[in-house]
């Protein structure tokens, strides 16, 4: 098994030493790795020509990434997707987030995971290992949290991550991984034609802000049904009123699940240049983001810059608001307990 490659990545504005890591499997795919944001800035895979191609949206240098951009490649939290108004109730305690996406707040807050730098260790059979501590209070979190991700990239053409957490208050935790992907190539045009498939019967409606209704509605003859495999853009400007809201795909779906262990979840083929995605997960939910607010005033990797749809996520979690969502998966994490959660990418090609 390929070393780990370790290696400057640049400072901060504070000065902060920043690093990159390269994980390389005996397949020739390589995926680069910065413990600014836990974020992966490239992701490199072979077409079924055997030609490699990056497949994240995202920049070359540390300064794109210390910028503004909408998440690329980062790990998001301490709870990943929308909280209602900021605000949410732990045993009769109100907290209050910091609101940073209209009235609600996303992603962690103007400071989340996104934009620490972890500590990182790498680990042996091709792996790196990030850890922080979310001090109480942090962007109006409660608790001190331990928090850890470790990426590993297997002969199997396996990119697992597996996160987690533990708290001395009691707090919430979402985790997730925000790359966008292309698997015609980063800059390589819009994701519209590939085929996707989502394990999912259901998924959660929101409204006008993006935060659910409360509702688990089935897909079956909507634009949502994705359980056979169907071209993104096959149906992503129909008139629906739930596509009106994000301007198309940005909805959590209910998988399809039996117990805790990891599962299929979702499947992408882009037919011309035969690259697969398929993705499984531990968690209950996975966000699809089609990457509509794209506008091509983001210049990224190769001077390309990226336009509306350009890149896809798939984005495992639990679901959007569940803390004022008794009726949704519990994302409370008491002292005492860890939380712990896994996601598989495994690459591929079609025939």
């Amino acid at each position: 098994m390929p070393a780990v490659a370790r290696a400057p990545f640049g400072k901060t504005a504070d000065g902060t030493g920043v690093e990159i890591f390269t994980l390389k499997n005996d397949n020739g795919i390589e995926v680069r790795i910065t413990n600014y944001g836990a974020i992966i800035t490239s992701l490199r895979v072979p077409d079924r020509s055997g030609a490699f191609a990056d497949i994240v949206l995202g920049f070359e240098t540390l300064d794109g990434y210390l910028g503004a951009h909408p998440y690329f490649g980062a790990v998001v939290g301490r709870y990943a997707n929308r909280i209602a108004d900021g605000r949410f109730r732990i045993d009769g305690i109100g907290h209050r987030l910091a609101v940073n996406n209209g009235p609600n707040h996303l992603h962690g807050g103007v400071k989340g995971f996104d934009k620490q730098v972890w500590d990182a260790e790498v680990l042996g059979g091709n792996g790196v290992r990030l850890s922080r501590v979310s001090r109480d209070g942090e962007e109006g979190y409660p608790g001190n949290l331990q928090v850890a991700v470790a990426y590993s990239l297997t002969n199997y053409n396996e990119l697992i991550v597996e996160y987690q957490a533990t708290t001395d208050q009691p707090t919430i935790v979402n985790l997730s991984q925000h790359s966008y992907f292309n698997l015609a190539g980063a800059g390589n045009g819009d994701i519209l034609g590939h085929q996707l498939t989502i394990a999912a019967d259901r998924y959660t409606p929101v409204n006008a802000t993006s935060i659910p209704t409360g509702a688990l509605a089935p897909v079956a003859g909507t634009p949502f049904d994705f359980r056979q495999a169907t071209a993104i853009g096959a149906r992503i400007d129909a008139k629906h009123p739930q596509l009106t809201h994000g301007g198309g795909y940005d909805h959590n779906y209910v998988l399809n699940r039996k117990g805790n262990a990891l599962q299929f979840a979702a499947r992408v083929v882009e037919p011309i240049s035969g690259r697969v995605l398929e993705v499984a997960t531990t968690e209950p939910g996975m966000q699809l983001y089609t990457g509509n607010f794209l506008d091509g005033g983001i210049v990224g990797k190769g001077n390309l810059s990226y336009g509306r749809r350009a890149g896809l996520c798939l984005e495992t979690q639990h679901f959007p608001d569940s803390p004022n969502r008794s009726e949704f998966p519990s994302t409370v994490l008491r002292p005492g307990e860890t939380y712990s959660s896994r996601t598989v990418f495994k690459f591929d090609v079609s025939k």
